[in-house]
């Protein structure tokens, strides 16, 4: 790995689970002996967790971890809405209706008990997202989602879990991979529709 990408990627680590919260500031010199890079590997780094929108310079030498508020996450879910009811729309068009029927079926059986449970649940989400952005089959309305995202593992970290919303998490993603399975696009947009809606109520309650 070159040290600029090690150096983005623990970087990008340490701001989504909060080690860097919002408003640390990344000094050019401090961070660069820190991660043990020279300087030119740190700016690449920064450059780019900037181009994600995650930092932001301030002066020459010194860049910021942004903030992230309400009307933050109200924005990102305005975006992820519009791509990602897309993205299901595509895969029940294109996808392999057996991979989404068959991670339908794992959704039935989610045991979201301890933490063990709930790793799984992350995991499985992780590769329903996986198999929707290879159904779609459209590398620049996935390159997009991938910056959604990158923004929405801050996000749920802001969220306290909450075990009646996860439970209807699982129900939700259930019924979209059984639309995309079943190629029903109508329905696997409005399914997903749902689920947003509800995610970002819930994130905005628990913030509140």
């Amino acid at each position: 790995m070159r040290a600029s990408d090690r150096a983005y990627a623990t970087l990008l680590d340490e701001i989504q689970d909060g080690a860097l919260p919002p408003g640390t500031v990344l000094g050019e010199v401090e961070q660069a002996a820190r991660l043990g890079v020279s300087r030119t590997p740190l700016r690449e780094a920064l450059g780019r967790l900037a181009a994600d929108g995650l930092v932001a310079q301030q002066s020459p030498r010194v860049t910021v971890v942004t903030p992230i508020d309400a009307d933050d996450i109200r924005e990102i879910f305005e975006v992820r809405r519009a791509l990602e009811e897309s993205a299901a729309r595509l895969a029940a068009e294109r996808g392999d209706a057996a991979a989404f029927a068959d991670l339908e079926r794992e959704f039935a059986s989610s045991d979201l008990v301890g933490a063990e449970g709930l790793d799984a649940y992350y995991a499985l989400i992780a590769r329903f997202d996986r198999e929707l952005d290879g159904a779609v089959s459209n590398d620049y309305l996935t390159a997009a989602l991938r910056t959604v995202r990158t923004h929405l593992v801050r996000v749920r970290r802001l969220a306290r879990d909450n075990p009646d919303r996860l439970a209807a998490s699982v129900a939700e993603h259930r019924l979209i991979a059984s639309a995309i399975a079943a190629r029903d696009a109508d329905l696997a947009a409005h399914a997903t529709h749902v689920h947003l809606h509800n995610a970002l109520s819930n994130i905005l309650e628990s913030l509140s």
